[in-house]
């Protein structure tokens, strides 16, 4: 199949390899001319343009950092969508607001094109692995057609509902993530003041009913802090999103939202 691909960096570039490992024929967009000797170098067939990029393509693969970025790149008279053939498919993978969905899916309709509102959960060894997450906001029949090309890197994808609701799903997750792990930063400062080390109470912990995800990374790096010096720029946008979504949607953050802006969070996990 032939794939446009707009974005790279640590999350798009372990996708772009495995699509490629599959046998897909890609083509990946490189718009500074100081990368394109890079690209050739590892490669890459590569085009400068966000046309030049999707025009041929069956299904479009958007990887950015931003919402504002999703925007930019497939909307307008120069976006993905505008140049994609009818019939092609969208895939969007970026943490957005949900009404960013909407705008793709209002955009592709008027041109035949297919939107995947395809948010996910994991990370580079998650994809390395073929077992990131994703939860697909779509028609049914639309991830179908497509799930065949999820799978090269992605188990499970699960079906949440129409465009909108992947994102939706991704940012109550977020929300519950950031919270998790302000609540272990506490957690610890408890245990430090009833005399046990961090490192033995995150150990502990991971085998009884206090349990999570959140708190097995925090364990598997060592202590909070050095969680929080990795993650922490990543989890600011993500808080950032989450807030604005809800104060979009007038939903209440309710006792996540108070965790998100207490101190343990604020200075210990977003380094405010």
């Amino acid at each position: 199949m032939r794939i446009g691909f707009i974005g790279a960096g640590r999350m798009g570039r372990p996708i772009l390899d495995r699509l490629m490992a599959a046998g897909h024929d890609v083509t990946v967009l490189v718009r500074r001319p100081q990368d394109r000797a890079a690209a050739e170098a590892d490669g890459l067939t590569w085009a400068g343009t966000v046309a030049e990029t999707v025009r041929a393509a069956d299904a479009v693969f958007v990887v950015v950092l931003t919402d504002e970025q999703v925007r930019s790149v497939c909307l307008g008279p120069d976006g993905a969508v505008a140049a994609m053939k009818p019939g092609a498919t969208l895939v969007q993978h970026t943490t957005s607001d949900p009404a960013t969905a909407r705008l793709l899916v209002e955009a592709g309709a008027d041109r035949g094109i297919r939107v995947l509102d395809a948010a996910l959960s994991g990370g580079p060894h998650d994809i390395a692995e073929g077992r990131l997450t994703l939860w697909v906001g779509a028609d049914e029949t639309v991830l179908e057609d497509v799930r065949p090309l999820l799978a090269t890197y992605a188990s499970p994808v699960i079906l949440v509902g129409p465009p909108g609701n992947g994102q939706r799903v991704k940012l109550v997750n977020n929300a519950l993530f950031v919270a998790q792990v302000g609540l272990a930063v506490d957690a610890v400062r408890l245990a430090g003041e009833l005399g046990i080390e961090e490192k033995t109470v995150l150990d502990a912990v991971q085998h009884g009913s206090g349990a999570s995800r959140a708190l097995g990374i925090v364990a598997r790096g060592g202590s909070v802090a050095a969680v929080a010096e990795r993650l922490a720029d990543l989890m600011l946008k993500d808080v950032a999103v989450v807030r604005e979504a809800a104060r979009s949607a007038g939903a209440d953050l309710g006792i996540i939202g108070a965790v998100l802006s207490s101190d343990a969070v604020e200075k210990k996990v977003l380094e405010r």
